[in-house]
């Protein structure tokens, strides 16, 4: 009996041993650890006591603590402004459109990259597409104004050729939405493309040699392989896009919209720019931003769940 009890504590005391034997070897790793966590600290949730703005009648001289308590004022107003629901609109709108469109753009580049043959073609193609990634909005609207400009853009020179009238697209509404989602698919879509390519260069060889043997195509690889092989990082970004659909693309937008656009192009971002930088109404533009930050976070809460019921695949 007592030598039962002696194993039955030396089991117990064993896997502890083994971590503190673990930690001791890992110490340099997690002193490596203790600079980034320090600065994610700092920088990510000291600044979270600035949420309480949000709910004060805020006001520089008093401080944060000492301004007075505004009884959920800020958030019973915001969908009484007509500019805030207008901004809402349109955030959802350009990041459904963003999610329908641009979303699948990567997959279909990272497919048609995995199938080149050709070494050279695929590097330099796979070059010239993520290039854009490391280039800000500032740079890249003022090229993309050069390109579509009515009087000097090779856009409108082609549809003027054509017989056609030029075309505004950063002034007019009816194409400054499809301008933004191009413009962004021409951003990021070769930057995506590597995160499917990693994916797919971890499938098992093993699983196209024995589709060869069974005679299957190229094509038929692809969709009953190489796609299957992408559902759980294609699930993964899907349920943080969903996050960030309160998120329509600031620097773009800010860099590329006017007011002759402001009714299509005026977002979440740029509403709670103008409301606390411009106009100095700081307490009301975090009730916004907190607003927005609440949702992005049930979204992604709410979209992980429901896949996990379905699927075996999501975040967590």
């Amino acid at each position: 009996m007592d030598t039962g009890l002696q194993q039955v504590s030396l089991q117990r005391v064993k896997p502890k041993s083994e971590n503190r034997i673990r930690a001791k070897r890992m110490k340099a790793l997690y002193l490596m650890m203790l600079l980034p966590m320090l600065l994610l600290f700092l920088f990510h949730y000291v600044p979270m006591y600035g949420i309480l703005i949000a709910f004060k009648k805020f006001s520089p001289g008093l401080g944060i603590w000492n301004s007075e308590w505004n009884q959920f004022e800020h958030f019973r107003s915001l969908f009484q402004d007509f500019l805030f629901i207008r901004a809402l609109k349109n955030t959802l709108i350009i990041s459904l459109l963003k999610l329908i469109v641009a979303f699948p753009a990567p997959i279909v580049l990272a497919l048609l990259l995995n199938e080149v043959k050709h070494v050279l073609f695929k590097k330099v193609a796979q070059s010239i597409s993520y290039l854009p990634h490391f280039m800000s909005w500032v740079i890249l609207a003022s090229m993309v104004g050069e390109v579509l400009s009515p009087q000097r853009g090779i856009i409108n020179h082609v549809i003027h050729m054509l017989g056609m009238q030029p075309i505004n697209f950063l002034s007019d509404k009816a194409f400054f939405i499809p301008t933004l989602v191009a413009t962004d698919i021409w951003k990021e879509v070769g930057w995506g493309a590597i995160i499917y390519l990693a994916a797919i260069s971890s499938v098992n060889p093993d699983l196209y040699e024995a589709a060869d043997v069974d005679g299957a195509g190229r094509f038929k690889k692809m969709i009953h392989i190489t796609v299957p092989s992408l559902v759980p990082m294609i699930v993964i970004l899907f349920i943080l896009s969903l996050g960030n659909i309160l998120n329509a693309g600031f620097d773009q937008i800010l860099n590329l919209y006017n007011p002759m656009v402001y009714d299509v192009a005026d977002i979440i971002d740029t509403y709670v720019y103008r409301k606390g930088l411009e106009q100095f109404q700081m307490d009301y533009a975090t009730a916004v931003g907190l607003f927005k930050n609440v949702v992005g976070v049930t979204l992604i809460l709410g979209a992980n769940a429901i896949i996990r019921r379905r699927s075996e695949h999501g975040i967590w």
